[in-house]
């Protein structure tokens, strides 16, 4: 088989990968809660009393508890990481792997971070809570994503671009045809 059906055979492949992706997305959220809430709890625990009891984290001097819900897991962020990773062409499969591992683990701890600053003004009943929530989960969220990624292509040295790179090679095969 020639370099270029290889390299058609492996869009093929990736994009079929990303249309079975959406039926994994309720993995991302089995994964990552227990995670979640392990690691937000571990590092709460050095500043305050908490148990975790499944998705929650019980603060008994405040007689307070946090529930880690979907939205709290990021999953669609880690998902997006990954169509990102499987959009993009001309990566080698370890590559891609370590690519994504590498992606994923930043989400993780950055969110992780995340739940840890807005817990105290939660429990403190800040008035700064709610507009620092939505603002973490409305905004920055984005902004995290978009500097993971950027940071990854930054790390593994890649030089493609999602789809367009895709698009391109395809026009590029066509008129050469």
């Amino acid at each position: 088989m020639k370099k270029e059906n290889l390299w058609i055979w492996d869009i093929i492949v990736r994009y079929v990968i990303v249309a079975l992706a959406f039926l994994i997305i309720p993995i991302f959220y089995l994964v990552f809660r227990p995670l979640t809430v392990g690691l937000t709890g571990l590092i709460l625990s050095i500043f305050y009393n908490v148990q975790i009891g499944g998705s929650n984290l019980f603060f008994p001097f405040f007689n307070a508890s946090i529930e880690i819900v979907d939205a709290c897991v990021a999953g669609s962020a880690y998902f997006l990481l990954l169509l990102l990773n499987l959009f993009t062409r001309n990566i080698k499969i370890l590559k891609r792997i370590y690519l994504l591992l590498f992606s994923f683990a930043c989400l993780f701890l950055i969110n992780a971070l995340r739940l840890v600053i807005i817990t105290p003004l939660f429990l403190n009943n800040s008035a700064w809570f709610d507009f620092t929530h939505k603002f973490f989960w409305f905004v920055l969220s984005i902004v995290f994503v978009a500097l993971i990624w950027i940071l990854s292509i930054k790390v593994f040295r890649i030089s493609e671009v999602p789809v367009y790179s895709d698009v391109a090679f395809i026009l590029n095969k066509r008129k050469s045809n």
